[in-house]
């Protein structure tokens, strides 16, 4: 007598703060995945999410939806928003019986976007697979907002409990509200904090928080998780190297197909001697040169 094991399934939950991306992340990710040949699909989890830019699979605004809950309940956004997350997970053979339909593809969940449902939370951290939580990369040139961005995705990696990746998104807009004080691997290997907070003090207005921010950025480093691949999904080879982290994250092996028709369409787009995107790369497309290392900048302040 023998007994068929369960057969392993592979994807992504897209989380972040609204307006970081994530459905258009999950549309361009569809389309990269396909010409891969991997079969995947999409699944909206959120229920303020209308007019779908992607065909979708599975949509839970066929179980449940935000205005019915925030009419019928007489709640706001956000207290209709976790209602909405809690609703699922007590009807979580109701996912299960659709995502049964869809065997052996790969997922992509469409999260919402409300930052409290994997800060504090329990229903997505419930579900599974790995977590790619987006933020907007725009962040790194406020040293403030960019240690908001460094505590809320602590503060997620250690709530959730999964593989986890995390992509500043919209890389191409990265110097759109202001130049980066150092250089862009600074930012995303998260290297020495304290060069940030003196940068900080250089302010009149923060220099009363000193302390404070002396202490976030302890407990950043104290844990030592936080680090960021950067992402424009527009770009092939921004796109590959996240799929690549996240597919070392959870486990996926690329199969010969994917890589053959990964390697065709890498040397189509770039040529044969193509490869993978790094930091510097990235660094060199989307910001201007100052030609400066993180020493000079600080002997500069």
């Amino acid at each position: 007598m023998t007994s068929s094991k369960p057969a392993l399934q592979f994807g992504q939950i897209v989380i972040g703060p609204p307006g970081s991306g994530k459905t258009t992340y999950c549309r361009g990710m569809q389309e990269f995945l396909s010409h891969l040949g991997r079969k995947v699909v999409i699944v909206n989890l959120d229920p303020a999410n209308e007019g779908l830019p992607y065909p979708c699979a599975v949509d839970i605004s066929e179980l449940v939806t935000l205005d019915d809950v925030m009419d019928g309940l007489k709640l706001g956004p956000n207290g209709g928003l976790i209602y909405s997350m809690e609703y699922l997970e007590a009807n979580m053979d109701w996912l299960e019986n659709k995502l049964k339909h869809h065997h052996g593809y790969y997922f992509l969940f469409d999260c919402p976007g409300q930052v409290e449902l994997y800060t504090h939370h329990n229903s997505v951290k419930n579900i599974f697979l790995t977590a790619v939580h987006l933020v907007d990369s725009h962040y790194c040139a406020d040293p403030v907002k960019f240690i908001s961005v460094l505590c809320t995705s602590l503060s997620t990696m250690l709530h959730v409990e999964l593989p986890h990746v995390n992509v500043p998104s919209k890389m191409d807009l990265i110097e759109q509200y202001g130049k980066l004080a150092f250089n862009l691997d600074f930012y995303t290997e998260v290297l020495d904090l304290s060069y940030l907070v003196e940068h900080l003090s250089s302010d009149p207005f923060f220099k009363k928080f000193h302390h404070l921010n002396v202490k976030l950025a302890e407990v950043i480093q104290d844990y030592s998780l936080v680090s960021f691949v950067p992402l424009n999904v527009q770009d092939k080879e921004s796109m590959m190297q996240v799929l690549r982290t996240v597919d070392k994250a959870n486990g996926y092996c690329f199969g010969d197909l994917e890589e053959r028709n990964l390697q065709a369409m890498m040397s189509a787009a770039v040529g044969a001697d193509f490869q993978f995107s790094t930091t510097l790369s990235v660094q060199e497309k989307y910001m201007e040169a100052t030609g400066k290392t993180v020493k000079d900048e600080v002997m500069d302040l």
